[in-house]
């Protein structure tokens, strides 16, 4: 099956060997998002609901850009450095989602993340 590369400058570009999105077939695979400035590639600091707001809207630029949307987002996988911020994280991820048909999940607190950030978010969505 074919693969196409997906890729927006409204999300951050990659950090290393990988590409923001692949599509095969219907199913989209979306690299993790962590909260960088798209256009400056500089970390964003704030609070942990202003860095999940702006990971999920670079993740809502990539589906856009493969012609989706969040309610074709099937599963999504969240990591934090800190189980404590898991209520607030859930709060605006929630923002994005129907509770009939969000997706599945799980959410797990890691060590350390890229560029030691707080939060990064990956998602698989089918068309």
């Amino acid at each position: 099956m074919k693969k196409e590369i997906i890729t927006t400058l409204n999300a951050p570009a990659p950090l290393g060997p990988y590409n923001q999105a692949v599509k095969s077939g219907n199913t989209l695979y979306i690299s993790g998002q962590i909260p960088i400035i798209a256009e400056t590639m500089e970390l964003f600091s704030g609070t942990i609901e202003e860095e999940t707001t702006l990971v999920m809207n670079h993740l809502g630029e990539i589906l856009e850009t493969a012609e989706m949307n969040f309610n074709h987002v099937v599963k999504t996988s969240i990591f934090l450095d800190d189980m404590g911020n898991f209520g607030k994280v859930n709060g605006v991820y929630g923002r994005f989602f129907d509770n009939d048909t969000a997706p599945a999940r799980e959410t797990v607190a890691v060590k350390t993340l890229p560029k030691n950030v707080r939060i990064e978010i990956s998602m698989i969505a089918v068309k």
